[in-house]
């Protein structure tokens, strides 16, 4: 396993172009990290995911990674890479079942010739791991939580080699975790429109843009990590029931992949900067930023989405997805009358919550589902609307090229 490791070979010069200009430390906003944290407990607020029954029931699983990307020489044109690996791992379980997985971790990875280099340390190329087992965490510890007497906890830690994040960002994960349990919306009575064209009583609007116009350029939704991750279990039966926890320490298929198919697993790890990358510009953008030069729109343009669409749009993004404030500040433009959400779920509604408090109205486009790859529909709906808010069930491209017509070159519904 050597770094770095190549997520697209020989980058052409447009491609160049957009990694000085979007991605790399010269870019507005440098975008060459990507980082994503998850935390799942059993506890009686989770119990349908987690299949919590009782004050016995405490398992805990933690997945934080940071990974950074950039150029890499190559003998004909530079290579964009993943320069460095950060995954942590935790799990906390019931005594027993710490003790089969310690074992079972330590046979795969003599099955996968990873080398043991001290105790609890291994290195495999340029990979190393790191599993530490705990009666109590030291994070555990320090935020006075308790888990059950009968309790341990396993810590792996991967890394490129020379790589250490700093630790403020180590500690990023258990900072998570102390914010508790995401409290589920119950949603208000919002009126649902074929179109955006109530908007055009409420003009200037600002956006907020998640996962929408991102699928549409080809970018894998957010339950695409999930799998990478393994952080719920997300087969067609378990949507339907509801999402069920990845929890059991034994044979954790993350840890299975890897321990026993590195090269694969850390391919896959750079899938969805890959994707984003290679992302063109969507069409609902374009129109979105002809209908900010007809003043229709003003910024900043929000959004939580690490792609860079917006800014390659031409857009000034104001980033939302941040691990270091739980509720990152937000910026309302003084003329703005509206805010346009555009493909967004239940974890990022604190902005339109905002919005709401400062009297903007809020429009919501989301299809309120996705197809499946047998071309079936799952039905996704969204968690949030709230009583005053208009929904429209379209795809961004849909929802906003019908708004362009609506409002047409003179600014109001002709």
């Amino acid at each position: 396993m050597q770094f770095p490791v190549t997520v697209i070979d020989q980058l052409d010069e447009d491609q160049l172009r957009k990694w000085h200009d979007f991605y790399g430390v010269t870019a507005d906003r440098p975008r060459f990290v990507e980082e994503g944290i998850w935390r799942r407990t059993q506890q009686e607020d989770t119990a349908a995911n987690s299949g919590w029954t009782g004050e016995g029931d405490a398992r805990r699983r933690i997945v934080h990674y940071w990974h950074q990307f950039g150029l890499a020489d190559t003998a004909a044109a530079p290579s964009l890479a993943m320069q460095q690996l950060y995954l942590y791992h935790s799990v906390a379980a019931p005594r027993a079942e710490i003790e089969t997985a310690w074992e079972e971790n330590h046979a795969m990875l003599t099955e996968g010739a990873w080398k043991e280099t001290g105790p609890g340390r291994f290195e495999l190329g340029d990979l190393r791991v790191h599993m530490m087992r705990v009666e109590e965490h030291p994070e555990d510890l320090r935020a006075g939580r308790r888990l059950p007497a009968d309790y341990e906890v396993i810590d792996t830690t991967f890394t490129s080699v020379n790589t250490c994040p700093p630790r403020a960002i180590r500690r990023r994960p258990w900072e998570v975790l102390t914010h508790g349990v995401r409290v589920k919306d119950t949603p208000g009575q919002p009126v649902y429109a074929d179109d955006l064209a109530q908007l055009a009583e409420f003009l200037p609007f600002q956006v907020e843009v998640g996962c929408g116009v991102s699928y549409e350029a080809g970018i894998p939704p957010l339950h695409r990590l999930h799998e990478i991750y393994h952080v719920n279990e997300i087969d067609d039966e378990q949507l339907r029931k509801g999402f069920t926890f990845v929890l059991a320490p034994g044979r954790d298929p993350l840890l299975t992949e890897m321990f026993l198919d590195t090269e694969n697993k850390v391919d896959e790890l750079s899938h969805m900067y890959r994707a984003g990358f290679n992302a063109d510009v969507t069409p609902a953008l374009r129109a979105l930023k002809r209908l900010e030069e007809a003043g229709h729109m003003v910024g900043p343009f929000i959004t939580n989405n690490f792609d860079a669409l917006g800014a390659r749009a031409g857009f000034q993004e104001e980033f939302m997805r941040r691990y270091d404030q739980r509720i990152p500040p937000v910026t309302f433009h003084p003329d703005a009358k509206a805010l346009v959400v555009i493909g967004l779920h239940a974890d990022r509604r604190w902005v339109a919550k905002r919005a709401r408090a400062a009297g903007l109205k809020v429009f919501i486009v989301d299809p309120e589902g996705f197809p499946r790859p047998d071309g079936s529909w799952f039905a996704y709906p969204l968690e949030a609307p709230q009583s005053g808010d208009v929904v429209v069930r379209r795809t961004a491209a849909d929802a906003i090229s019908g708004l362009e017509r609506i409002l047409g070159p003179g600014g109001a519904e002709e």
